[in-house]
């Protein structure tokens, strides 16, 4: 008995320290990136199935101590990188400017040109909770259908990222839109990745057309195209999310063959003949219409009956929050946050609509808005959760160019000075996620202030800026030398020009506010 005993203690030491190796295997850092801020690991991430991408890897990001995904596309010869690597460059600037809550976040891409086999090499958010796929399959274990506010709230964020693509001069296709490219976090919020895997595809890396998984969800034109970019439309993403939105209200989309995975028409017509609401079923079809030309665009499908409403005087009041940048959460301490809090009581008006005609408006006052309730419903309209897109224009993807930002206030050989190789102020392409302003008096003049800016931008790194102004500075013009000496990017300048002109107003300073 005791031999016995003794001999299962050794297997299970044996066991633990054999998971104990694998750990430390899957955290040995293979590789760093050039700046030395992210970390590739030796553990794959198997979430994905993207055409042109060879492999991706768990990487940590040394600076916010988080974790990301290390994607690798590689050549099998020079000459086809070298003749690509201007495109390459193209594609990937476009990429690396997507700033939108319902889409993964690309961080960062690089070059690996100077070996026998060259690799483009970015790195993009990692989403922990997992695949919509994933997601689904676990539901439907204990669900039979998906709950049609559920179904909807996704939707409306997908359509709110594909929206924000399609609307991109010139538009950008996702080409790969599957319930294994979307993901969800564990507050509900869905986030589009792979993005742009049809440019990758057709201008990066040849792609064999058996490496396509998934292949019901691809529009049935593309199985025509002959390589004219023109032919591919925003019209097959909408086909592949007509897909997915049939997959997340049925939970699954059973198939039929030797693998079960064959999808026939015959199949997807049944499974919407399934679903009991009516409107949901015209969504759908609507969605999987064969002819390209006869399917709606992303934004006419968010004023389809089953997805529109028109929005709470709540959400509306969320977002001005939200949006309004003297009043983000950085610019809070909980002191004034303390104060602001004691000088509101039961009945002070948050938020009012008033109807022209006379007649009764809707109120939400301090005692209707519980705090805990208010910070956590703030936190949702930030992160993406409740789009408005369906009545506001959706924000374009900023146009790449390699030109520098020219200062109105520069003329003749100033402007030509300010174009040259030798101009050191070059266009900043980052965006800014938050910031911060303080204007204060000047200690020895009357006609100065000093102001300093702390701005958070898109690749999670902080800049700070100090500088003398004048009282009579227009804040617009401030924003405006901003963007000429590559502190900001020209989509940030109205932004910036606002926070300046409500940081002036609020400071006891006297001066010209106008923006």
């Amino acid at each position: 008995m005791v031999d016995s005993r003794s001999t299962v203690d050794s297997e299970n030491k044996s066991n633990r320290e054999q998971n104990e190796d694998s750990e430390d295997d899957e955290s040995e850092i293979l590789e760093e990136s050039p700046c030395g801020r992210w970390l590739k690991r030796r553990e794959e991430v198997e979430q994905r199935d993207i055409p042109g991408i060879d492999a991706t890897y768990l990487a940590m990001d040394t600076e916010e101590g988080v974790e990301v995904v290390w994607n690798e596309v590689r050549f099998s010869e020079r000459k086809y990188f070298n003749a690509r690597e201007e495109k390459i460059s193209e594609v990937f600037d476009r990429l690396i400017q997507l700033k939108h809550p319902n889409i993964v976040k690309l961080h960062k891409y690089w070059m690996d040109k100077d070996v026998e086999n060259p690799r483009v090499i970015f790195i993009t958010e990692y989403m922990s909770s997992g695949s919509l796929k994933q997601f689904l399959k676990k539901t439907k274990r204990n669900v039979i259908k998906m709950a049609l506010p559920a179904w909807k709230r996704w939707c409306t964020q997908i359509l709110s990222a594909l929206c924000y693509l399609h609307s991109s001069q010139p538009p950008i296709i996702h080409a790969n839109l599957t319930c294994d490219t979307i993901f969800i976090s564990h507050n509900g919020l869905i986030k589009i990745g792979a993005v742009a895997p049809d440019a990758i595809h057709r201008y990066v890396k040849t792609v064999k057309e058996d490496s396509m998984a998934n292949i019901y969800y691809v529009a049935p034109e593309l199985g025509s195209v002959t390589g004219s970019d023109s032919s591919v439309s925003s019209a097959v993403d909408i086909y592949s999310f007509g897909m997915c939105a049939l997959e997340m209200a049925a939970l699954e989309i059973t198939g039929n063959g030797e693998t079960g995975t064959q999808i026939t028409d015959e199949i997807v017509n049944k499974t919407i003949e399934s679903l009991d609401n009516p409107l949901q079923k015209d969504f759908i079809r609507k969605c999987l219409q064969k002819n390209p030309a006869l399917r709606p665009t992303a934004r006419e499908l968010l004023f389809h009956p089953v997805i529109f409403e028109v929005p709470s005087l709540r959400l509306l009041s969320a977002h001005v929050i939200v949006n309004t940048p003297s009043i983000q959460p950085e610019q809070l301490t909980e002191e004034a946050l303390y104060r602001s809090i004691q000088s509101l009581n039961a009945d002070t008006v948050l938020a009012e609509i008033i109807h022209k005609d006379g007649r009764p408006g809707t109120v939400i006052r301090c005692c209707d808005a519980p705090r805990r309730e208010v910070e956590k419903f703030l936190e949702e309209v930030r992160n993406g959760a409740y789009p408005l897109t369906a009545i506001m224009p959706t924000s374009r993807p900023p146009i790449i160019t390699r030109q520098r930002t020219t200062s109105p206030a520069l003329s003749g050989e100033a402007v030509k000075q300010s174009t040259s190789p030798d101009n050191p102020y070059d266009e900043e392409n980052r965006r800014i996620i938050n910031m911060m302003c303080n204007i204060k008096a000047h200690h020895e003049s009357d006609l100065l202030m000093v102001m300093t800016l702390l701005l958070r931008m898109d690749d999670k790194m902080n800049r700070q800026l100090s500088c003398e102004v004048e009282v009579n500075d227009s804040p617009m013009c401030l924003a405006d030398e901003l963007v000429y000496n590559g502190f900001i990017n020209q989509g940030d300048r109205d932004m910036v020009a606002t926070l300046i002109a409500d940081t002036i107003s609020r400071s006891k300073i006297p001066g010209n506010c106008t923006v």
